[in-house]
């Protein structure tokens, strides 16, 4: 995947969540946990883009 795609992936991510915190009413709290879901699944998506999911499904104990 060419990294131009990431950014722009990251980029269209962040500004989706500015929006929604933005101009969307929540409870502070609700507004956390979905910000907080978003860049676990974001970081996730990073990890497996990467490779480093995959290496580590490898390793046995």
């Amino acid at each position: 995947m060419p990294l131009l795609t990431i950014v722009l992936v990251i980029l269209g991510v962040g500004v989706l969540l500015w929006l929604i915190n933005r101009f969307i009413p929540m409870q502070s709290t609700v507004k956390n946990i979905l910000n907080a879901v978003v860049i676990i699944i974001l970081v996730v998506w990073l990890l497996k883009v990467f490779g480093v999911l995959d290496s580590i499904q490898n390793v046995t104990i």
